[in-house]
């Protein structure tokens, strides 16, 4: 089953130096996710700050700058795998270093017919 791990932090939950280190650690993390025939995929994403929102009301496109809602924490990033079963998914989501600072959403993927492959 496919796992989608999305990792939650504050902006400043990283200085520059911890970033990079986050950044080398869940590289070397998806190499070894690789050899182990779990990973399918993963990015961090830019600061909140570049984020704009799009909402459909009335049939008329509503924009915002930001994210979807105001929390603290927001969606840095994600892994996904692929996992037996969520005791496997978990024992992956507590090695991203974001866990260690943030919160990682294990959520299952749903999958559907009829959508493109690569």
């Amino acid at each position: 089953m496919k796992y989608m791990l999305l990792i939650y932090g504050t902006d400043q939950a990283w200085d520059e130096a911890g970033r990079e280190k986050c950044y080398k650690e869940s590289t070397e993390l998806a190499h070894r996710l690789k050899a182990e025939g779990n990973f399918l995929a993963a990015a961090p994403l830019h600061p909140v700050t570049m984020a704009t929102s799009i909402r459909i009301r009335d049939g008329k496109r509503l924009i915002t700058d930001g994210p979807f809602a105001e929390t603290r924490e927001q969606l840095g990033g994600y892994f996904l795998i692929e996992a037996r079963d969520l005791d496997e998914a978990m024992n992956i989501a507590a090695q991203i270093p974001g866990a260690r600072v943030g919160t990682v959403e294990i959520r299952p993927v749903l999958e559907i017919g009829g959508l493109p492959t690569e």
